[in-house]
């Protein structure tokens, strides 16, 4: 499903390293993601006044939350594909971070709005309705949510996206909270059990949580991490390929957005070798990295006994 949808609506959709076809990933997440979970928030709200559940409301409007993560999304990949300029001689990538942390704000503050209301219900329970209309509501928003979840993490595959990512892992958790509470829902029919408070108190943990968890890796982009180890090696593995090297040390890696990375290292070399051969050598060493790695780097040659 996923490749089908890719390959009808997207051209050049193979071309994933290039930024349009990237920003175009991400906008097709970002647009099914609006109108699925408009669908769903619209469905469980109202299924959830009618049946009196604070743990079906919860899930609508951790739905809306998803809208607006997906509407954030959506202007994120918009904004981050802009070309560079006077002020951002790299790009506008970061946003994409940016945006990131800002859904992760959306997730933990309707968490927190959610939590309140739960444990309200925890203190003062009323009876919930439950029909086969309430189970049918939930069991499609599980299958809407989980396909949600299997597109976005493909689109944060194909693309190296941590925005989708965020979003995909987030629509698992909705799988997780609304088959607890279907799953309360026939515990409360069963057995009489007023479960409902207790499971919205859950969910909006659960909500919490994913908002947190999203917003430490956000901010670890923004300050500034370690370089990949793999990167590192691979990097310094294809230099040390070249004719005349002998050592490398002081790599550095800067990341300004998916697929904008710069980098700068120093290599040693033969102090008798020709200085037009290992100039050629370390354009040609640059181009590689540039090419299969897609790192752009500055190599600076420090001449050694």
């Amino acid at each position: 499903m996923f490749r089908k949808i890719v390959r009808r609506i997207i051209p050049h959709y193979g071309d994933a390293a290039d930024h349009g076809v990237r920003e175009k990933y991400a906008v097709l997440a970002g647009t099914l993601g609006m109108a699925s979970n408009l669908l769903l928030f619209a469905s469980k709200l109202a299924v959830g006044l009618w049946a009196n559940s604070i743990a079906i409301i919860s899930d609508a409007f951790n739905n809306l939350s998803d809208l607006g993560s997906a509407v954030v999304a959506v202007f994120g990949a918009k904004m981050s594909n802009r070309p560079p300029d006077k002020e951002h001689p790299h790009g506008h990538g970061r946003i994409e971070y940016v945006a990131t942390l800002i859904v992760s704000f959306i997730i933990f503050t309707v968490g927190l709005e959610l939590l309140h209301g739960s444990v309200r219900k925890v203190i003062s329970p009323e009876p919930m309705e439950f029909s086969p209309f309430v189970a049918l509501t939930l069991v499609l928003s599980i299958v809407v949510k989980f396909w949600l979840y299997v597109f976005n993490k493909g689109v944060a595959e194909r693309i190296d996206s941590n925005l989708n990512r965020a979003v995909a892992v987030d629509s698992l958790n909705d799988v997780i909270a609304t088959s607890a509470v279907l799953m309360g829902a026939i515990l409360g029919q069963a057995f009489g059990l007023e479960v409902d408070g207790l499971l919205g108190v859950g969910i909006s943990l659960l909500i919490m949580y994913t908002g947190f968890t999203t917003a430490k890796e956000s901010v670890d982009l923004l300050v500034g991490m370690s370089a990949d180890p793999d990167l590192v090696k691979q990097i310094h593995d294809i230099i040390m390929e070249g004719d005349g090297i002998k050592g490398t040390h002081d790599l550095r890696i800067h990341d300004y957005g998916p697929g904008r990375m710069l980098a700068s290292i120093h290599v040693e070399v033969d102090d008798g070798a020709g200085l037009v051969e290992i100039h050629d050598e370390i354009d040609a060493i640059e181009d590689r990295i540039e090419a299969e790695l897609g790192v752009k780097i500055v190599i600076h040659i420090d001449p050694v006994p």
